[in-house]
C-alpha cells in the first residue's frame, strides 16, 4: 500500500522547491532503509553482514547529506528574508545554535 504524498505547506521556513528536494532525498533514503531491512531478513552467512553494514553506512551518509542540505537551504532562505543587519545577525545566531545542537 503506497503512502499518500505529503502536502507541501507554504511558509517562510523553506521554499516549496527546497521542501520538494528534501522530501525526494528522504524518499530515496527510505527506499535504502527498506533494502537494508530486506538484506537483514535474508542474511544467512557471516559475509552477508558486510553487505548490510555497507548499505547502512550508505544510508547514514545519505541522511547526513540531507541534513546538510536542510541547513544550507535554511541559511539561504532565512538570510534572504532578513529585514536588516540586526535581523540577519539574529538569524545567524539561531542557525549557529542549530548547528551546535545537532551537528
Amino acid at each position: 500500500m503506497a503512502s499518500d504524498p505529503v502536502r507541501i505547506v507554504e511558509g517562510t521556513a523553506l521554499t516549496a522547491q527546497q521542501k520538494k528536494d528534501l522530501l525526494n532525498r528522504l524518499a530515496r533514503i527510505e527506499g535504502q532503509l527498506r533494502g537494508v531491512q530486506k538484506l537483514i531478513a535474508l542474511a544467512s552467512e557471516p559475509a552477508d553482514c558486510e553487505a548490510v553494514a555497507q548499505q547502512m553506512a550508505a544510508a547514514r551518509k545519505a541522511l547526513d547529506r540531507s541534513f546538510v542540505q536542510l541547513l544550507t537551504a535554511t541559511v539561504v532562505t532565512h538570510s534572504e528574508g532578513a529585514a536588516d543587519l540586526d535581523d540577519a545577525r539574529a538569524v545567524a545566531a539561531r542557525l549557529a545554535a542549530l548547528l551546535d545542537k545537532f551537528a
